[in-house]
This record gives C-alpha cells, structure tokens and sequence, in this order.
C-alpha cells in the first residue's frame, strides 16, 4: 500500500523475534527466489525482480546489524507495528518461485519517519555504489552456501566440486576456465580438472559466477535455489 513504510521483517518473512540466524537463513531463500539472474538479461521480469532483489538487500542490511536492528525496532515500534509480523510472507519457506507475496517499499508518509536511512539504498551515491553493496553482500552469502554444499573453501576459492558443476553446465563456461574465449569443451570430468587453471587465478567462486554465461548463472542459482530449499524444508 502505497504510503505505508516497508516492514523489512515481512520482506524477509521472518517474525519481529526471529534470531539473527533466521533472518540469514530467510535471506538466502529470498535473495535466491528474486535474483535478477534467474531470468535472461532481456526478461520484462528482470526490472522488477531487481527492485525486490535490492528490497531483500535492504531488509537483510538493516536486520542483520544488532545496532542497525535496535534502531529500526524503536523506530518501528514508534510507528505502531506490532510485535509479530502479520504481513510477512511465509512463501521463503518453501520451494514455489512466486514472489509476489514481496512487500512494496512504497514512499514513505510526509513528515513520517525516514525508514529509507536503514537499508543502503537510501544512503547509496549512486546506483553503481548500490549495485556494488549488493554485489558484495549477496556474494558473501552466496559463497557461505557454496562452503555448505561443499563447493568453495573457507575463503571462497572453488573446489573441485564446484567445478564439476560448472563443468557440466556448458562449453561456454569451460572456455571462461581455460582462457576467457568460447570453448567446446564440456562435462563435470573436464571442469573438476580445467578448474585448477582458473584457481591458480585466485578467482572466488563468486567472482567466477559473475563471469558466466547468463543460462549458467541462471541454471546455477535454480540449483543452489533447490538445495538451499530443500534444506529448510528437510528441517522444518
């Protein structure tokens, strides 16, 4: 509703009580749902999946911070949210690839409180200082799920595993391995073996994502995506 600050716990679908953990976890699942990525390049989806992408950054910035947190509560608090989250959607909670259920930000009242100055977007220069905060945080999460599924090391350099994925995924992405140009090569034997040529770069699987073929960044996700959801359903 327009006029109506954003409630970043609803955002994220967590209750105004969940542990920071949660809030983590709901982020994974909410920044995996709506990345820009998971659609072509030229997509009508790719404009609006990206607002709510950068949404999900906001809420998680804000909440992930017990100083940024404490602000926000008081301040939400002052604004007559309560205690629970009744419009928070619980659609990160399972593995459907709607996100509608995502909150506009809206603007917000006259003369009502400047919730924009706790997620980045509100404080960003400019939208490549934005898109570089994203870039990171999201990354930083990203390779924490690569390190569950045993595809990065403790720093964020690949594995064989991780290659092997890539591997098998296409021949365009073998070609980025062996030297930057289009290549024929495919299959998880030949990307766990060519990976090495790319971590002898010190590229981070993050950085080797960014660097892929658009299907393949979208095919990688949708797979991170089913574990990342099976996983929270498995243990719910």
């Amino acid at each position: 509703m327009a006029g109506v600050p954003v409630d970043y716990y609803a955002a994220l679908g967590v209750s105004s009580t969940a542990t920071t953990q949660q809030i983590r976890d709901a982020y994974k699942r909410a920044a995996l749902k709506t990345h820009p990525d998971r659609v072509p390049s030229d997509s009508p989806e790719r404009a609006e999946r990206t607002r709510k992408f950068q949404l999900i950054n906001d809420a998680y910035f804000t909440l992930s911070d017990a100083a940024r947190r404490r602000d926000y509560d008081s301040a939400r608090t002052y604004h007559g949210f309560g205690s629970g989250a009744s419009t928070a959607s619980t659609a990160y909670n399972s593995d459907q690839d709607g996100d509608e259920d995502i909150p506009d930000p809206g603007p917000s009242p006259p003369g009502g409180f400047p919730w924009s100055s706790f997620g980045f977007s509100g404080k960003a220069k400019n939208q490549e200082e934005e898109q570089s905060f994203q870039n990171e945080q999201f990354g930083d999460v990203f390779e924490e799920m690569l390190r569950e599924e045993g595809m990065a090391e403790q720093g964020g350099t690949p594995t064989g595993k991780f290659w092997s994925v890539v591997g098998g995924l296409s021949g365009g992405a073998m070609g980025f391995i062996v030297a930057n140009f289009p290549g024929m090569l495919a299959g998880a034997v030949a990307g766990n073996r060519l990976g090495a040529v790319r971590d002898a770069r010190g590229k981070s699987v993050y950085a080797v994502f960014q660097e892929l073929p658009a299907s393949d960044k979208s095919r990688l996700l949708s797979q991170l995506a089913a574990k990342v959801f099976s996983h929270a359903v498995g243990s719910g």
